[in-house]
């Protein structure tokens, strides 16, 4: 009889997830439908969690990887409080 060495994965609650990835529950959520973030899965009906090793592997990854910045929005083109334009004066010769 040979005595198997199986691994134990260690889980973390969303509370220790927030103390390591600052970003609101609905970002993750978003993140996670997208299958940018790791997946939680339930232990039971009322206990949600995460694989520790996921999340750090993810944060590894983002840290490792240039983000993309947001391009800033064109207020001139929103329907509520257009920015107007100014109309440049006339240089004088």
């Amino acid at each position: 009889m040979r005595a198997e060495k199986t691994e134990i994965q260690r889980t973390i609650r969303r509370h220790q997830l927030r103390e390591m990835v600052p970003l609101a529950d609905s970002t993750i959520y978003e993140m996670e439908q997208r299958g940018e973030f790791p997946r939680r899965f339930a232990l039971s009906a009322r206990c949600i969690v995460w694989d520790l090793a996921e999340v750090q592997a993810w944060l590894l990854a983002r840290r490792t990887k240039p983000i993309r910045r947001a391009k800033h929005p064109d207020v001139t083109k929103r329907k509520s409080r257009p920015i107007k334009v100014r109309d440049q004066a006339p240089e004088e010769a």
